[in-house]
C-alpha cells in the first residue's frame, strides 16, 4: 500500500489519547449506510481488541434492515431514541472518533450536543473539505471508503494480525457498498490488496453480498420495477435520467428505510448514459425531498449536489437534499441538467 495515513507525530498522539481516555464513543452521519456502520464497528473492534477498551458506537437514527446483520451491530445505540442518555455521555466522554462525516451538520440532531461535548475528537473521514473541530484529522477524499482508511490505520498502528472476522467483515461491507461492489471510486490497486488481506481473515465476501444486496422484501422489488416503469424519466439528449418516489409510493409498496438503496444506479445500464438522479420525499417531514446521484466517467456528481442539491459527495456517487415540494425539486433537476449540459453531452 501507499505511505502511512498519519505521521509518526500524529500516531503516537492518537495511541495516547486512546490510552488514556475511559470511556470513548464513535459515531456517524445521519442515515448509516454501509460504510458509515461499517466503520464504526470496525474502528470499534481495534479499540476493544488491541487497546483493550469498550467504546460505545452511537447513530444519530435508524439504519437499514439490511445491515441488521453485521457484527455487534446489536450493541449500536440510536440518538433518536435514547436522546437523554446519549447527550450525557458524549457530554461525559473522554474521546470521540467521528467516522465518515466531514461537518457535524451531518449527525443531525446529535449536531448539538456532539459539538458542545469537552472531549478530545478524532475524524477519519474520506469526505472533501473537512469542517470538523479536531485533534487528529485522518481525511483523505482519495480513499474508496472510510472502511479503507480504518484498515490501514489499524494496519499502521500494527493491530492488523490480532484482529478477526468481526472487523474485516464490516471493513469489507463497507468498502463494498460506498464502492458499488466495486465498481465506482475503486481503480486503486490498494482496494484489491485490502480485500486480499481481509480474505485472509475467513470472511465470507460472497454472502457478505448477498446479505447486503440478496436480503430485500419482495415489496422492495415491486416498488424497483413500479419506479422503473412509472416514475423514471429519460432525457435521451443529455444521455440523463431521474425518477421520483412519493409517500403515497413508499406506502403502497410498505416502504421500510434502505428500499430505495441502489435504484438510482440502475437507470446507468442505459447506453450511454451518464447520470441518474433519484428524488425521494421524506416519510415524515414536508417539503423536504431527499437526492441521489450516480454518474459514469468523469461527471462530477459532487459538483451538481453542492451547487443544486445543498449537498455534496464523490465524484461518481453524491447526496443532497431539498426543501421544497417533490414538484418544486422536479424543476430544479431541470435546471441542474441545463446547467451542465454541455458535460453531460
Amino acid at each position: 500500500m501507499e505511505k502511512n495515513l498519519i505521521s509518526a507525530a500524529e500516531q503516537e498522539q492518537l495511541e495516547q489519547l486512546i490510552r488514556q481516555s475511559g470511556d470513548i464513543v464513535l459515531c456517524c452521519h445521519q442515515n448509516p449506510d454501509g460504510d458509515a456502520l461499517g466503520s464504526c464497528l470496525a474502528w470499534a473492534e481495534v479499540l476493544k481488541t488491541c487497546y483493550q477498551k469498550e467504546p460505545q458506537v452511537i447513530v444519530p437514527d435508524q439504519y437499514p434492515d439490511y445491515l441488521q446483520w453485521l457484527p455487534n451491530s446489536d450493541k449500536i445505540i440510536r440518538y433518536d431514541k435514547h436522546r437523554e442518555g446519549c447527550d450525557f455521555v458524549l457530554a461525559h466522554c473522554d474521546l470521540i472518533f467521528c467516522l465518515d462525516f466531514n461537518a457535524a451538520s451531518r449527525t443531525a440532531d446529535m449536531e448539538a450536543s456532539l459539538t458542545a461535548s469537552p472531549a478530545q475528537k478524532v475524524l477519519i473521514d474520506h469526505h472533501l473539505d473537512p469542517q470538523v473541530q479536531c485533534a487528529i484529522s485522518v481525511s483523505h477524499p482519495e480513499a474508496s471508503s472510510t472502511c479503507e482508511l480504518v484498515f490501514r490505520l489499524a494496519c499502521q498502528l500494527g493491530c492488523f494480525e490480532q484482529l478477526g472476522r468481526h472487523f474485516a467483515v464490516p471493513v469489507y461491507c463497507g468498502m463494498m457498498t460506498d464502492t458499488g461492489a466495486f465498481t465506482y471510486n475503486s481503480d486503486s490497486a490498494d482496494v484489491y490488496f485490502i480485500i486480499a488481506q481481509l480474505l485472509t481473515k475467513r470472511i465470507n465476501k460472497d454472502k457478505i453480498y448477498r446479505n447486503v444486496y440478496h436480503n430485500y422484501s419482495e415489496h422492495r422489488l415491486r416498488l424497483m420495477g413500479f419506479v422503473m416503469y412509472q416514475r423514471l424519466v429519460v432525457d435521451s439528449a443529455r444521455h440523463a435520467s431521474y425518477f421520483t418516489i412519493t409517500r403515497d409510493d413508499m406506502r403502497r409498496f410498505n416502504f421500510v428505510k434502505g428500499d430505495a438503496e441502489g435504484l438510482v444506479n440502475m437507470p446507468l445500464q442505459i447506453k450511454g448514459h451518464r447520470l441518474s438522479i433519484s428524488l425521494r420525499e421524506d416519510t415524515e417531514r414536508d417539503n423536504l425531498v431527499w437526492v441521489s446521484l450516480r454518474s459514469v466517467d468523469q461527471f462530477p456528481c459532487n459538483e451538481m449536489a453542492a451547487r443544486f442539491f445543498n449537498g455534496g459527495g464523490h465524484l461518481n456517487a453524491s447526496g443532497g437534499r431539498l426543501y421544497c415540494s417533490l414538484d418544486e425539486a422536479v424543476k430544479v433537476v431541470g435546471q441542474a441538467m441545463q446547467a451542465f449540459e454541455g458535460m453531460l453531452k
